[in-house]
């Protein structure tokens, strides 16, 4: 008979109304144009501290999974998706809005959101016990290679220029080191300050970089006042508006499981892939671009499916593939559980929980998107200045509530200038907290490794199978993917006047 213990804890009362609380928030959030998944996980990341384990995953996963759906609000009744991965829902459903279709393209986007992120909760079910038992083969020298290898996420998140995603993946490390040795207990990095003996506080930094530097920088901006709302209430399609889509639907949604499951790809990605491949199937591909219902099914059944299978690297593996996975991450941590390897013979209560509070959520989001619809014209009217106000204040009460130390919210206000420069100056944020996050399990394994192999670390591609694979996929990704793109650039510049 199987253990169903992980039921009460996910039916519990307090998981149920954290799912409830967190997926109003995160819809909210995503809706609101400019703010989205980060800034909500991080606003509500340390409230969750002083919740029991379940409870406070059920928020944070409820902030990450309404944020995504939330996003298509905006775009599609004010042309402003809340959150990047909204941007392909744009393209049809504000000329849907525009033409009076408003309510059934956001019962378009509800539809294919609720489906295709139960989809991908059926795959993260599937899939991540299975690599999980593959994963307690890893050891030392497998989990460095591993997180090496996780490493090279920064690569793909750094937009617009490669150096600084690099320097600020560095800069992520070289901060994560910062604090008490964990081998020799020597002071490193600390300046005699008693503060710093215990690390700079992941929740702290994160609150600034993200949410206050987004505060900061849109009230730098001019106030252009709040946009025009239009007229809004969710209708669903009928069912026999779904002849002819339900194919699109699936094949929107296996492509976001799959993007989902690669670090470093990300919601994003897996909506114009997922669009620029019903373009090419859909008989009716002349609509596209003219609030084509395909359009909308494509984009939100893959950007919502993403949601369940980018949980199968964090939970099976311990890789964070983007800033979302990477916040999630660190407060599994925090709350004791280390994701990972190990992490299935541990606490497969846990994990199993959060397969059932992943499908709940996308229940609970089907129906609170009736009402919030209907309220998002409300709060899209109370001035931006106001909104920005209000996530200063939260988010400082947030991190000085995580330990009881004040300091902590001087922590978040000096990242949050930083974070508000760095976004001036172009610098991307994501490869900084893959590099804190990753840190110290990148140092303690590269020691335990060393340790192992006598202090020869080019033992460490030899030391098993698994490694030696691992090294040879970082390889052509460090290498030969980066020298094959510029040969192949040049031949095209070589032949384009010909």
């Amino acid at each position: 008979m199987p253990d169903l213990g992980f039921l009460a804890d996910a039916l519990s009362p307090a998981t149920l109304l954290a799912i409830l609380v967190g997926t109003t928030l995160g819809i909210v959030i995503g809706a609101l144009p400019g703010l989205g998944s980060v800034v909500g996980l991080s606003i509500c990341l340390p409230f969750t501290f002083g919740m029991d384990t379940v409870p406070s995953l059920a928020l944070l996963l409820g902030v990450y999974c309404g944020s995504v759906y939330g996003g298509s609000i905006s775009a599609i009744l004010i042309n402003s998706p809340g959150t990047p991965q909204s941007a392909a829902t744009m393209l049809d459903g504000h000329p849907m809005a525009q033409r009076g279709e408003g309510g059934l393209a956001l019962g378009w986007a509800t539809v294919s959101s609720v489906l295709g992120g139960l989809i991908s909760c059926v795959v993260l079910i599937l899939a991540a016990p299975q690599l999980a038992r593959f994963a307690t083969r890893f050891g030392s020298v497998e989990i460095f290679s591993l997180i090496l290898l996780a490493l090279t996420c920064i690569a793909a998140v750094s937009r617009g220029s490669m150096l600084k995603g690099l320097a600020m993946g560095a800069a992520g490390l070289f901060l994560s080191l910062i604090g008490t040795d964990p081998v020799t207990g020597a002071a490193r990095f600390t300046f005699d300050i008693q503060f710093l003996s215990a690390g700079l506080d992941l929740i702290s930094v994160v609150i600034g970089l993200f949410a206050l530097s987004e505060a900061f920088s849109r009230l730098a901006m001019p106030d252009t006042g709040a946009p025009p709302v239009a007229n809004a209430r969710l209708e669903i399609p009928a069912l026999k508006a779904w002849k002819g889509r339900v194919g699109n639907l699936l094949r929107s949604s296996t492509i976001g499981c799959l993007i989902g499951a690669l670090p470093g790809t990300g919601a994003a990605t897996a909506a114009f892939i997922s669009y620029a491949s019903a373009k090419q199937a859909s008989p009716r591909r002349d609509n596209f671009g003219k609030g084509e219902p395909d359009g909308l099914i494509a984009a939100e059944a893959s950007n919502n499916a993403v949601t369940g299978s980018a949980m199968i690297p964090t939970l099976a593996l311990g890789i964070p593939g983007d800033v979302v996975t990477a916040i999630l991450l660190s407060a599994m941590v925090v709350h004791g559980i280390t994701p990972g390897v190990r992490l299935m013979s541990e606490h497969l209560d846990v994990v199993n929980a959060i397969f059932v509070v992943l499908i709940l959520v996308n229940i609970v989001m089907f129906f609170l998107a009736f009402p919030i619809v209907r309220l998002f014209g409300k709060i899209l009217a109370t001035p931006e200045r106001i909104i920005m106000v209000g996530v200063i204040v939260f988010s400082l009460i947030g991190a000085i509530t995580v330990r009881g130390n004040a300091l902590d919210g001087v922590v978040a206000v000096a990242f949050g200038i930083i974070g508000y420069g760095l976004r001036l100056g172009g610098f991307p944020l994501a490869p900084f907290v893959i590099g804190l996050v990753l840190g110290p399990q990148f140092e303690q394994n590269l020691r335990r490794g060393l340790l192992l192999n006598d202090g020869n670390i080019l033992s460490f591609p030899t030391a098993s199978w698994i490694a030696a694979v691992i090294f040879a996929v970082i390889a052509i990704v460090m290498i030969v993917v980066p020298l094959s793109s510029l040969v192949l650039g040049r031949m095209r510049r070589r032949t384009g006047p010909a």
